[in-house]
């Protein structure tokens, strides 16, 4: 009776988080990549994006996560926060902006570690961020823009 070898193994998991917002109008864009995902570390990317854009009053929609309406969430002055309806990806522009990346520059393949794959997610954002026709395309909903006019 052939037997089959035991071989351990452990998975092991590491995790990094990108932040995007992105301007319909324009495709402008602002990105960080952070090592976890919480209010302060969400208040940090919401001063970064505030920043970016000085002289404009951002609105910036999120979806529920629970460091997006967290009490200890610090929202700058030039930016209003809008929760989009439960269970509704569709609506959020950012996830247009991750799908893109996925399928256009992640896809099929196999990294050695957390560095390349930060790496090839800052290469994407680079490029999107260089590409403003692009990621208006992805994100210029018409209920979005007609309601900014």
């Amino acid at each position: 009776m052939p037997l089959r070898p035991s071989v351990g193994s452990q998975v092991v998991r590491e995790y990094v988080y990108a932040y995007v917002a992105v301007c319909p109008q324009d495709g402008q864009m602002t990105s960080m990549i952070l090592p976890w995902v919480d209010a302060k570390l969400m208040s940090i990317f919401l001063a970064h994006s505030s920043a970016q854009f000085p002289d404009d009053h951002c609105v910036m929609l999120l979806d529920g996560a629970g460091w997006h309406k967290a009490n200890d969430l610090v929202v700058p002055a030039n930016m209003t926060l809008l929760s989009l309806p439960p269970y509704s990806p569709e609506l959020n522009p950012a996830e247009h902006v991750w799908e893109y990346i996925r399928e256009n520059d992640i896809r099929n393949q196999v990294l050695p570690d957390l560095d390349k794959v930060m790496d090839l997610v800052e290469t994407s954002l680079r490029r999107l961020h260089e590409s403003p026709e692009i990621l208006r395309s992805m994100v210029a909903f018409p209920w979005i823009t007609e309601s900014a006019a």
